[in-house]
């Protein structure tokens, strides 16, 4: 369970201070697919970041899990985060002078967990690209490369995944392939997927939509009509 209570977030000081989120509150089931929606400035990003412990509040809280994330500070949130959380962004970020076994290990390194090896060869195959274990993530296409962000987001099998436009540089074929795989994996491995995207389409999948505008929650549903066989 997500738990968002009374966030209120600004920006600046006195005099030209911009109030990015305004008393969000909602609450999120454990393993929901959850669309986070909303024109450019209206706190996607924002709520986002404060949701993954990136940045933090003025007021208000976040609990992932039954842990409050801003209770952790330094190494502690680190772990936190490297343990439960992963990230799939627009930009793919993979590192392209690096083999795909490498990029998906980075996780696994930085939360020190061992027996990497069947685990990543593992995450490569749920999204297709085992055959590529040793091929430098450059040689890859943008398709493949956001395979192979979505592989290193799932290789340490977190909570909790976020992905912030995940498929904003991608044709629409592709864009639809990638929009599959993280609702299969969604399925398959149980975890909470929050999406922060422009795309209605996107939105209308996911269990829960959340529209924000001028950094207040405008609108919370629960998409009944979803099917668990999506």
């Amino acid at each position: 369970m997500i738990k968002v209570n009374n966030i209120i977030k600004s920006y600046g000081k006195k005099g030209s201070v911009f109030k990015a989120l305004s008393d969000v509150s909602f609450s999120i089931p454990e393993g929901s697919t959850v669309a986070i929606v909303g024109k450019s400035g209206s706190g996607k990003s924002t709520l986002m970041h404060i949701m993954s412990g990136l940045d933090h509040p003025d007021s208000g809280s976040v609990t992932v899990g039954g842990q409050e994330l801003h209770t952790l500070k330094g190494r502690a949130m680190d772990k936190f985060r490297a343990n439960e959380m992963s990230f799939i962004f627009q930009a793919f970020f993979v590192e392209a002078n690096q083999t795909c076994y490498q990029n998906v290990s980075l996780p696994l390194e930085i939360a020190d967990e061992g027996h990497r090896q069947k685990r990543i060869e593992n995450a490569l195959d749920q999204v297709g690209l085992k055959d590529k274990i040793h091929n430098k993530a450059g040689s890859l296409s943008g398709g493949q490369k956001q395979r192979l962000a979505i592989a290193r987001a799932i290789v340490n099998n977190p909570s909790l995944i976020f992905a912030d436009e995940p498929t904003g540089n991608l044709d629409s074929a592709t864009g639809e392939m990638i929009i599959k795989l993280l609702f299969k994996l969604n399925r398959k491995n149980k975890n909470t997927l929050v999406v922060v995207t422009h795309d209605d389409e996107l939105a209308d999948r996911c269990h829960y939509r959340i529209t924000l505008k001028d950094g207040k929650v405008i609108h919370f549903s629960e998409n009944k009509k979803v099917s668990k066989k999506q």
